[in-house]
């Protein structure tokens, strides 16, 4: 029916073997055939939408079984195409293609937003297994961000806020820069497309005077090149996108015109040794800005990204980023993980029918390899999402053990994790930890290559306060595994405290069992022991379970004052604590119990000096002294005074005033402690 667009589409497929031509010729006229009745929100016809997500694969230089998947990508679930039709006709790994990126819907019981977060789940999973699901999906967002007009405005917002929060910053984590910028400018569009509207209209205005001035500053730079006698280097110029606009006025508070650094010049040259002889080059033409220099080639981001980062002040004032790389940096700069696969040509300059050769790279592997983790460890979907939002898809930084090993962990990471990083027993028994030889607090986030070490001590264990100083999910999820398998008087999920003796007396509250066979009597109690802390139970009456889950009719958010219902076979529900419902349940007064977010720990910090005799136990002791007393070190220093003795600061953490009264008590009979006294808080 539509034939002409998928003639116009094969004349773009130029590059490709005979043999793989075939293949994606047969794809591309079978999804038109499959999808001939199928119209978009557009009215076009929807073998459009297929026939772009394909272009952009081979724009990205996919491999033909890649682009016959990102043809049929939908056939299986808006067709009555079969995974054995697809498998016959295509072979298997473009049906696993297919699988991997075919949504999750109309499955009882699940909301949409549950769907989506199942069908991502379900995506991330069959990229642990085949990475091109991912780039699949990618096209196929991207392609539907481009037509997201017309949409229902609210579900327009609704995908354009997840393609913030999932989709572009994957691409970003995948390294394939211009499809991020892309996506984030097209999200901003629709969700601010008054600010959207407001930029692009400014850098309108200003096109003719930013065009002069950057031709001007590549010609300089072109001139300085020759006469240094590098040759062969590629000069682009362009303004920041749209979105990375907005963030800077909006982090900044400032007007766009008050925003100077929306200009960019790159450079492209042969070698590494020509890239830092170029930025001296260019430090020569212009003055550097102090602190903003950036060295990505020796040490590149999480995603393989590797350029020479400079801001220059220019004429008139105007402040530039200049960036430096080889012709090699720059293509693994625009596609990412997809710049891994290369096409395969044979002698004589004839395509092979050979696909594409996965080339080693350290960046798939770790990605592969934390999908396959989390796939083994999380079961529930919105935990899932937790995941992949707050650790595969945020900036990373590398820290490094004391033998040197690289530690890669998110943005914001703590001491505790790099802890549960290495392992969960030496998380479990920490209790101070140095940065480059200082201690540190263990809820201070850790900057990019410190040398971190841990001190631990065998009868040492995780504190609820900990629940505070973990950033990542992971570390938290062992927590609250140790907490819920040895803490007596605590039941810890979904991010919820439940002391248990509230639950054992709401439960002994009520009638026998004689009198209302479904009610649980305090005696049938039993602590269920579970590793994974998101299956946390309390076992009663015969495996009947008391779980913790969020009221639907007022859906208390962290910061909410909360309070916890004892059902009958739901286990606690948790109300905010003015719901109006609460009013009207049965032996409310008997069944309320305290619960409260688990970030909302309380803990005593206390500063303080010691004054003691030269010793090389100090520490040590001081640290001894808090295990005693269930409270740990955050922080400490260590100085001579005039009289030959050392001086140490101190800031502790104790559960309550009790215990830091118990703790200084101890520090005083230390042996060479001279005298211990109050410090201010920094």
């Amino acid at each position: 029916m539509y034939e002409e667009l998928v003639k116009r589409f094969m004349q773009k497929v130029t590059k490709y073997s005979q043999e793989d031509h075939d293949k994606i010729e047969k794809a591309a006229y079978y999804a038109n055939l499959k999808h001939e009745n199928q119209k978009r929100k557009s009215g076009e016809p929807y073998i459009i939408h297929p026939l772009a997500v394909a272009e952009t694969l081979i724009q990205m230089n996919m491999d033909a079984d890649t682009v016959c998947a990102g043809l049929l990508h939908d056939v299986i679930e808006d067709t009555d195409t079969s995974e054995e039709n697809i498998t016959e006709l295509f072979g298997k790994n473009v049906c696993e293609l297919v699988q991997g990126v075919t949504k999750i819907a109309n499955i009882k019981n699940l909301s949409k937003s549950a769907q989506e977060a199942e069908t991502i789940r379900k995506m991330f999973i069959a990229t642990s297994k085949n990475m091109p699901v991912i780039i699949i999906k990618l096209a196929d967002k991207l392609h539907n961000m481009r037509t997201l007009q017309y949409m229902d405005p609210t579900r327009a917002k609704e995908i354009a806020s997840d393609c913030l929060d999932i989709y572009a910053p994957l691409a970003d984590r995948l390294g394939i820069s211009w499809m991020k910028a892309e996506l984030e400018d097209l999200s901003l569009k629709t969700l601010k497309p008054d600010t959207y509207q407001y930029i692009q209209d400014y850098l309108l205005s200003k096109q003719g005077e930013f065009d002069k001035y950057l031709e001007t500053i590549k010609k300089k730079i072109s001139n300085a090149c020759i006469n240094a006698g590098i040759k062969g280097i590629k000069i682009t110029s362009r303004s920041k996108h749209t979105y990375s606009i907005y963030m800077k006025m909006k982090k900044r508070r400032k007007e766009i015109d008050e925003i100077f650094d929306i200009l960019g010049v790159r450079v492209i040259c042969n070698t590494v040794p020509e890239c830092y002889t170029l930025v001296g080059i260019i430090h020569q033409l212009w003055p550097p800005m102090e602190g903003r220099f950036k060295d990505y080639i020796a040490m590149p981001k999480a995603n393989n990204y590797q350029s020479l980062h400079t801001t220059i002040m220019t004429m008139n004032g105007v402040i530039l980023e200049v960036q430096i790389r080889t012709y090699e940096m720059d293509q693994i700069a625009e596609y990412g993980v997809a710049s891994h696969w290369v096409y395969k040509a044979s002698l004589g300059g004839a395509q092979s029918s050979q696909s594409w050769v996965n080339m080693d790279s350290q960046q798939l592997s770790r990605i592969a390899s934390k999908l396959k983790t989390w796939n083994n460890e999380i079961e529930q979907s919105e935990s899932f999402m937790d995941d992949i939002k707050s650790e595969l898809l945020k900036d990373t930084i590398y820290v490094f053990t004391p033998k040197g090993q690289a530690i890669e962990l998110p943005v914001g990471a703590t001491a505790l994790d790099f802890a549960y990083t290495i392992h969960t027993e030496i998380g479990n028994q920490t209790v101070s930890a140095k940065a480059n030889g200082s201690i540190i607090p263990l809820g201070q986030p850790l900057q990019n290559t410190q040398v971190i070490e841990i001190i631990t001590q065998k009868n040492a264990h995780p504190r609820v306060s900990w629940l505070k100083y973990a950033h990542t999910t992971s570390a938290r999820r062992k927590i609250r595994a140790w907490l819920n398998k040895y803490d007596e008087n605590l039941l810890i999920e979904k991010n919820i405290i439940a002391h248990k003796k509230d639950v054992e007396a709401a439960i002994a509250s009520e009638p026998a069992a004689s009198q209302a066979p479904q009610e649980l009597a305090d005696s049938d109690i039993v602590r269920q022991v579970n590793n994974d802390s998101t299956k946390s139970t309390i076992t009663v009456a015969k495996n009947r379970n008391i779980m913790i889950s969020i009221a639907q009719c007022c859906n208390p958010v962290p910061g909410d004052a909360i309070v916890g219902y004892i059902s009958r076979g739901r286990g606690i529900i948790v109300h905010k604590a003015d719901c109006p419902n609460l009013a009207h349940m049965s032996e409310i007064d008997q069944r309320k119990i305290e619960v409260e977010w688990e970030t909302a720990a309380e803990t005593v910090t206390r500063r303080f000096m010691v004054t003691s005799k030269r010793t090389q136990d100090l520490f040590s002791e001081i640290e001894g002294a808090l295990r005693n007393h269930s409270g740990h070190l955050v922080a400490g220093s260590l100085i001579d005074d005039e009289m030959g003795n050392l001086v140490g600061t101190f800031t502790v953490e104790c559960d309550n005033e009790e215990s830091f009264k118990k703790v200084v008590k101890s520090i005083r009979s230390i042996p060479n402690v001279i005298k211990i006294a109050p410090a201010p808080m920094n």
